[in-house]
């Protein structure tokens, strides 16, 4: 291996090394919640890093202001990183509406605070917010 190629391999783990470090110290609730983040794609000439989310994050309703706040943040605290490619992996469902939340039976999720009146005299449980 030649000394710019060692250079290069070495420069790649610390900027490596620096990215994990700030999503750590930034975004400790991604793991207090049961999430992960990891480097998937780094191209140190193009400045560019693809960060996916995982775990608990596939799944929470704020993952897309989590990314935001990485894709922001990254670029003003590491000068290397020009572009920041985040996302948490989460397919869209099969009848194509993302986080799958349709399921196909007529059902659509309901809010605190939302009431429909569909004649029934069940009110059920309520919410404790």
């Amino acid at each position: 291996m030649s000394t710019d190629t060692t250079d290069a391999a070495d420069a790649d783990n610390e900027l490596r090394e620096r990215i994990t470090n700030f999503l750590r110290r930034n975004f400790p609730q991604i793991q207090m919640h049961g999430g992960s983040a990891a480097i998937a794609h780094l191209d140190r000439e193009k400045g560019e890093v693809t960060v996916q989310l995982g775990g608990a994050c596939s799944g929470c309703g704020i993952s897309p202001m989590t990314i935001q706040a990485i894709k922001s943040r990254m670029v003003k605290e590491i000068p290397e990183i020009e572009t920041v490619h985040a996302d948490t992996g989460a397919s869209a469902g099969a009848d194509g509406d993302l986080g799958g939340t349709s399921s196909g039976d007529g059902m659509s999720p309901s809010f605190p605070g939302e009431t429909t009146d569909d004649g029934g005299d069940d009110e059920g449980p309520q919410a404790p917010f």
